[in-house]
């Protein structure tokens, strides 16, 4: 089994799983969110080497060049840096960065949908969040 930085290369223990994703969005954005996740998820921390355009797109049975726009996304928010010949590496605060992004993403574009939704199927909140806790 391959490995990059310090985790296994394996969708099956290692990434979260895309088919839980909303198929309706790009491939690209779906195996961006799959990277964010592992590193909202301290799966992979600050230097940590992300794993090569090659072997993500081998895991996920995707184009190279579609692995490569998803990272290339990291690079223009400057979440990961990149070392010629080395791999791509997460960047130091990438996490905190990406965190404050995908909150006010989930607070501005999300969110609004979802207390539509629950309102139209009369979901109390409160009684939401008891049923997560339990």
């Amino acid at each position: 089994m391959g490995r990059a930085g310090n985790f296994p290369l394996t969708r099956r223990l290692y990434y979260p799983t895309m088919t839980a994703m909303n198929s309706d969005r790009p491939v690209y954005l779906r195996l961006r969110d799959t990277i964010a996740a592992m590193i909202l998820d301290g799966r992979v921390r600050d230097g940590d080497a992300l794993p090569s355009v090659r072997s993500l797109a081998a895991d996920f049975g995707a184009n190279p060049l579609t692995v490569a726009k998803a990272y290339q996304t990291f690079q223009e928010e400057g979440l990961v840096t990149v070392k010629r010949g080395v791999g791509m590496f997460v960047a130091p605060g990438a996490a905190e960065r990406l965190r404050a992004s995908e909150r006010e993403d989930f607070l501005k574009r999300r969110w609004p949908a979802i207390v539509t939704h629950m309102r139209r199927l009369g979901l109390d909140s409160a009684e939401l969040v008891e049923r997560s806790l339990a």
